[in-house]
């Protein structure tokens, strides 16, 4: 698998650190914080797993941050993961992102952003079109909703601006990322500043009573960490897009991934200062409830501009990201030649990006991908750890590949993180066990897929 690259480097250093840190802040920074108390009993607790996720992700962006330095090609992950181990394994990746886990994300986080539009627009919420139909025996109503239009309309709208090029994607993912770094830090600001909280909200440490144990709870509640800090991995995507990568990429990874961590520790320290415990255990709105104490009535409507423009960031970065995998692959031969095309003008993977927007349009419109999406958090989780322990294969079976940037403290660093990312999954496996079950039949049916296609390659 020959280096090659056809799209153009459009994305600085600017550019790149806001892919990672606009992919990493989500809808999650404004609704987990009280799933995680729920699981560790204290703000205090929330804060430490806040602390350690966010390491372990570091160690993540870390070790990436070689992989990407030495390997810049678009497709980050496939690229790494068919380098170290081969066809198979890169196929069932690019298998599992393109047809449910990247584009059913890409259709929540598109309809995220309609959920709270519809904050000003409420009509949004009604059903256009239903009709039941008897489906295996079992009435079922099918329906259409302005949520589901809205959320296909926006898929197709960034994917558009994606094809247009990686300049034009790359300013509105900067422009985006300030806008929603400057909400929190408003939120931090004026809630430590006008909340009239208390910091007896902190104490105690701990609780007794946890869900399975104070191990398996903290574990449980760092999953939810990781989903709010998931995105630092999509840079590695569109490595081919970047300027000067071998510096680039590391300086984006590290930078961008930190500066999540601060944000999300403060954003937390707000919200536990400002609502007791109890309040924030008894809301899934942590963030607007938050603000409407020391913003008043207006508080919501700060909340759904902000969580407005943080999930249009994410949305922006995870088209322009995603779309690279499948590009990636077809160029190397494991998905339909189709997808390798490139716009002539534009110097994007139109084609890829069209298809991506496809699946996940479709996805929108069926009203069911936010169950597929949590089915698939595990195999995020795995495919994680198999990137990571990568490092180690390549750099016994390719020593002589050119590494710009090295792991910082390797083999440690990234050992740690192969370990901790093992003891989540089966801590995830043990609590969230059909999911899980769920994520693994979704990977293993690349299998089937990949011998069909291997057949098929033979006899064309």
């Amino acid at each position: 698998m020959e280096q090659r690259s056809e799209l153009i480097k459009g994305l600085g250093l600017y550019g790149a650190t806001s892919v990672v840190a606009g992919t990493m802040i989500g809808t999650a920074i404004f609704v987990v914080p009280s799933v995680m108390l729920a699981r560790v009993g204290t703000p205090a607790m929330v804060l430490v797993v806040w602390v350690c996720a966010g390491v372990l992700s570091l160690f993540g962006a870390l070790g990436y941050a070689e992989l990407g330095a030495a390997l810049p090609e678009a497709g980050g992950e496939y690229v790494y993961i068919h380098r170290a181990y081969g066809p198979l394994l890169g196929f069932l990746y690019g298998w599992t992102q393109f047809i449910v886990a990247k584009t059913a994300s890409i259709a929540a986080i598109a309809t995220g952003f309609v959920i709270y539009f519809a904050y000003f627009f409420p009509s949004l919420n009604g059903v256009l079109w239903q009709r039941p139909v008897a489906l295996a025996g079992h009435a079922v109503t099918l329906q259409l909703t302005g949520l589901q239009i809205g959320a296909t309309v926006m898929v197709l709208l960034l994917s558009g601006l994606n094809i247009l090029g990686v300049r034009r994607s790359g300013a509105v993912q900067t422009v985006f990322t300030a806008s929603k770094l400057l909400v929190l830090g408003v939120l931090i600001v004026l809630g430590l500043v006008l909340g009239h909280g208390s910091w007896e909200h902190f104490h105690p440490l701990l609780t007794e009573g946890s869900h399975g144990g104070l191990l398996a709870a903290f574990g449980v509640a760092t999953v939810s960490a990781l989903w709010a800090y998931d995105g630092w991995n999509n840079l590695s995507m569109v490595a081919g897009e970047v300027e000067n990568p071998q510096r680039n990429m590391p300086t984006a990874l590290i930078a961008g991934t930190l500066l999540v961590i601060v944000v999300y520790v403060l954003v937390n320290l707000a919200y536990f200062y400002v609502l007791s415990p109890t309040d924030s255990l008894g809301t899934r709105t942590i963030a607007a409830d938050a603000a409407r104490r020391f913003i008043g009535g207006a508080g919501g409507a700060f909340v759904a501009i902000g969580v407005m423009i943080s999930t249009f960031a994410t949305l922006n970065g995870s088209i322009l990201a995603g779309s690279r995998v499948p590009y990636a692959q077809a160029r190397d031969g494991l998905f339909p030649q189709g997808l390798a095309r490139v716009h002539p003008r534009f110097r994007t993977p139109a084609t890829s990006i069209m298809a991506q927007a496809v699946i996940a349009g479709i996805f929108a419109l069926s009203g069911t991908y936010e169950a597929l999406y949590t089915k698939v958090i595990f195999s995020e989780f795995l495919f994680y750890a198999l990137v990571t322990a990568g490092i180690f294969v390549l750099r016994r079976r390719m020593p002589d590949l050119a590494r710009p940037y090295r792991t910082w403290g390797y083999p440690l660093i990234p050992a740690v993180f192969v370990i901790l990312s093992a003891f989540l999954l089966v801590n995830t496996f043990r609590q969230q066990r059909t999911d899980s079950l769920w994520g693994l039949a979704l990977i293993l049916s690349g299998l089937p897929a990949y011998l069909l296609w291997s057949l098929w390659k033979r006899r064309t």
